[in-house]
């Protein structure tokens, strides 16, 4: 196979992936594929084989974040432009050695030995080892808080189902006292080399599956992969303060690494529930006091609710509909020391009925102040701008 016929080759498709799939679906679907077509489960079908060989290729390139980076970097250099330039070979004006054997100066086209090197790997060359330790991958869920605890801070007892290191074979793979054997076909590596011309391809062992591990005898609870599902339950601190839709990140409680490589993280998306009296604005907490027109005119002293308790403030006489006051310290408390205030505005509520006393008072209040234009500004302001 030419290193072209490597390039032009569809690795998702191989897969059954979209071109944006994510690590964790790339590697359910090649575990699924190489469950149906491995070897063992197909003895004597060559064309299955040939199918898990080539789902092993695509894998071992799609699995590896720097592979498949270069491998879609080449795709657009070379596939999306028409193939290679000129073609292979020194006919057609294009010199492989040029493409990988070069070290140009800098700002040159140094960068496509560079690019490609790590899906070509060189003839003598050293394929890098798929038996390294592997990060696991990062988990994500969600939890949903009222309030009040979004405000104060909380702790949440989750129960949470999510791959875990199997406690059976403490992640080996292989059933209690057993141990899985080096690979004889890829001496541990995970990795078989072939030649093709000026080229040497790195694939998986289709032996071993790439682990460079086998397991004679799986374990029982995990069946040989090293990891089941658990449902545990973890306690999550929620700081005060928090706000709808952040993310909480827990350190190592994602998925297990692979090879002793460390776990992955565990984010927690915080869902907030609205609150029927108090709505937020970074930390300050935000209220609507109802009041009426002759507390405002007069003024007056109100008892307002804090998720606390109350506080009492005093209305300025002539107070405006609409003034927001402050009530200094009642708003969130956060942990770097910051503390919001409690803004509360005022709003005249209307009554919906009067009885005849209560409207004779009001139309007598109104004949007494007739000659007060309360619209007299803006009036002013709409003239000034028509001339």
């Amino acid at each position: 196979m030419s290193a072209r016929d490597w390039i032009d080759k569809d690795f998702y498709r191989e897969l059954g992936v979209s071109s944006d799939a994510s690590a964790d679906e790339i590697k359910k679907a090649y575990r699924k594929l190489a469950r149906e077509l491995h070897p063992d489960a197909n003895p004597g079908d060559a064309k299955a084989e040939a199918r898990f060989k080539s789902v092993s290729e695509a894998y071992g390139v799609l699995s590896d974040p720097a592979k498949r980076k270069q491998y879609e970097e080449a795709r657009r250099l070379f596939a999306g432009g028409g193939g290679f330039p000129g073609g292979f070979g020194q006919g057609g004006g294009f010199d492989v050695g040029d493409l990988f054997g070069r070290q140009q100066q800098a700002g040159g086209m140094g960068g496509l030995g560079d690019l490609l090197g790590g899906l070509f790997n060189r003839r003598g060359g050293t394929a890098s080892s798929a038996t390294r330790p592997r990060r696991g991958e990062d988990v994500e869920t969600d939890v949903r808080i009222d309030f009040s605890e979004a405000v104060k801070g909380a702790t949440v007892p989750m129960r949470l189902s999510s791959p875990a290191t199997c406690t059976t074979c403490a992640g080996s793979g292989a059933r209690p006292g057993t141990s899985p054997r080096t690979c004889p076909n890829c001496g541990g590596a995970g990795l078989v080399t072939r030649n093709q011309g000026a080229f040497a391809f790195s694939e998986p062992c289709a032996d071993c599956r790439g682990t460079g591990r086998i397991v004679d005898d799986p374990c029982p609870d995990c069946g040989g992969d090293g990891v089941s599902t658990k449902t545990r339950t973890l306690t999550i601190r929620i700081p005060a303060g928090v706000d709808d839709g952040q993310r909480i990140r827990l350190a190592g409680q994602g998925e297990p690494g692979r090879n002793n490589g460390p776990n992955g993280d565990l984010f927690v998306r915080v869902h907030v529930n609205p609150d029927p009296v108090f709505g937020r604005s970074g930390n300050n907490l935000t209220v609507t006091v109802p009041v009426t027109f002759p507390e405002l005119a007069l003024g007056t002293t109100l008892t307002v609710p804090t998720l606390d308790g109350k506080v009492t403030l005093k209305v300025p006489a002539g107070t405006a509909s609409g003034r927001v006051l402050r009530a200094k310290g009642k708003g969130i408390a956060k942990r770097d020391g910051q503390v919001g205030d409690l803004l509360i505005t005022l709003q005249v509520a209307v009554p919906n009925n009067m009885d005849a006393a209560a409207r004779e008072a009001l139309e007598a209040y109104a004949a007494k102040t007739a000659h007060h234009d309360p619209r007299a500004d803006l009036n002013a302001l709409v003239e000034k701008r028509s001339t």
